[in-house]
């Protein structure tokens, strides 16, 4: 009996339990979960690469922190350079005074703010210094933007000659009201014509979409490599391939009655432009401007943009050295103090620049390697000095934008700010200088040595731009 009660007892103990946790667990459920947002603050300098997340709920985790140990030590800048002009005011824009004959809304969002980004890279007296890497590429990004997003709507390809005149006026005034230098189109080379597609016989969709074909060209731009395309291209030759199609489309037609009256390059470049409206109207506009940054950054730095004067002085007290000798090298840092008043250029740039100018100074009888005797490194041939507030700077070859921000003005995203040596060449004879790997393997037994040193910079190079995208896309997986 005494079992009995015992059984009682502790199964009406467990039911009171059972009740009293039914009772308290909505309770212990009732709860509200905090999102938490990350404090901007504690973003790092490699974060700053980072775009915010394009889809989906942000700021619900707090940034993850990255030991020092586990990056990879390859050496490059990871603070931010100094502003090389004061802040300058952009929140003090104007309203531009527009033609009034250029059906186009430019208060649009998708193409105001291209026209935002074509501004800051080409602002005020900075155009002048960086119009060949950074201001003329994204300038000739927007106008072929600008023209497929004018035939969004209809089947052309083109504006009239008119209409192309009043469209690119009210473009260079609404620049130049946010910012822009005014001289755009002089600095660049780049005029109203360009919309028209000149003397191309494609001007609609229907006619180029019958000749080219579409899927294969949109295809090979949509994605451009940027570590890639410049070595082994996939969308230029894509785009050269419609140009031909399209050009010689009126040299079948006319046979050789157009001989002597417009040679078949006018043809091409001017169908290149319609192929870019084309993709222009097919592709977002942020991948169309991406592809076509990467796509100009393949064409600048195959050449240097420096002008060159005659060295004679430095060739006359450098020709017989054989040591460090302060006659030569204060004559030949003068020289070079004359190029660092010219433009920033890239770091691939400045490997072709020494190289050049290497070989004028061959060519006069200068033997000697005179940049390891007088301490030249690669970064003596950008733009420095202490009006601009740098002490040389080197872009990196991959495009880049130019950075604004109220409190330290504008900037930019230098390479090789360590002191990197300028190659120098092994002959006199320089006509074009290839820093694809391949083309580097190739090379006679004269110039082998040149040749190496141009592989281990372009491995250098090619390692800190791969590790800028490293962290782009690190970041951006973290946030």
């Amino acid at each position: 009996m005494g079992c009995y009660r015992d059984a009682n007892y502790y199964r009406g103990s467990l039911c009171c339990r059972v009740i009293l946790f039914v009772i308290w667990l909505p309770l212990f459920l009732d709860v509200t979960a905090q999102e938490i947002y990350a404090d901007r603050r504690r973003i790092t300098s490699l974060v700053v690469l980072a775009q915010e997340p394009t889809s989906g709920d942000s700021g619900l985790f707090e940034p993850i922190e990255i030991s020092p140990a586990v990056i990879p030590k390859v050496p490059f800048p990871t603070g931010s350079v100094p502003p090389m002009y004061p802040a300058l005011n952009f929140s003090t824009r104007y309203e531009p005074v527009l033609t009034g004959k250029c059906p186009v809304n430019f208060s649009l969002p998708e193409i105001s703010d291209i026209l935002d980004k074509t501004a800051f890279d080409c602002s005020g007296p900075l155009a002048s210094v960086v119009w060949n890497v950074i201001c003329c590429p994204q300038f000739s990004s927007l106008m072929h933007i600008f023209q497929g997003f004018f035939g969004m709507k209809s089947n052309n390809l083109v504006l009239s000659n008119a209409v192309a005149d009043h469209c690119f006026s009210d473009i260079v005034s609404i620049l130049a009201s946010r910012g822009a230098n005014s001289t755009i189109p002089t600095l660049c080379s780049i005029k109203s014509s360009n919309f028209t597609g000149g003397s191309c016989p494609v001007k609609d969709d229907s006619t180029f979409e019958r000749t080219v074909n579409t899927s294969k060209l949109v295809e090979a731009c949509r994605t451009v490599d940027p570590l890639k395309e410049c070595c082994r291209p996939v969308c230029q030759p894509a785009i050269m391939d419609a140009a031909l199609q399209i050009s010689g489309r009126q040299m079948a037609i006319n046979n050789d009655n157009m001989a002597g009256e417009m040679n078949h390059a006018d043809y091409l470049n001017d169908c290149k432009g319609v192929v870019y409206s084309y993709l222009s109207k097919q592709l977002s506009f942020e991948a169309a401007n991406k592809a076509y940054r990467i796509l100009s950054a393949c064409k600048v730095n195959k050449v240097c943009p420096l002008n060159f004067k005659e060295p004679s002085d430095v060739i006359a007290v450098c020709r017989n050295v054989a040591a460090p000798s302060p006659t030569c090298c204060s004559s030949l840092n003068t020289y070079i103090a004359g190029l660092q008043k010219q433009m920033l250029i890239t770091n691939k740039q400045a490997i072709i620049c020494a190289a050049q100018f290497g070989s004028k100074l061959r060519g006069g009888g200068v033997m000697t390697n005179v940049y390891e005797l007088c301490d030249v490194d690669l970064k003596d041939f950008s733009l420095q000095g202490a009006a601009y507030g740098i002490q040389g700077c080197l872009l990196r070859s991959l495009p880049g934008d130019v950075i604004f921000d109220n409190s330290t003005g504008i900037s930019f995203t230098c390479d090789l700010s360590d002191n990197i040596a300028a190659p120098w060449p092994s002959s006199s004879s320089f006509t074009s200088l290839s820093l694809c790997a391949p083309v580097l393997q190739r090379c006679h037994c004269q110039h082998c040595q040149f040749h190496s040193q141009l592989k281990t910079l372009v491995v250098i190079l090619l390692e800190r731009d791969s590790m800028r995208l490293y962290f782009h896309f690190l970041s951006v997986l973290l946030y």
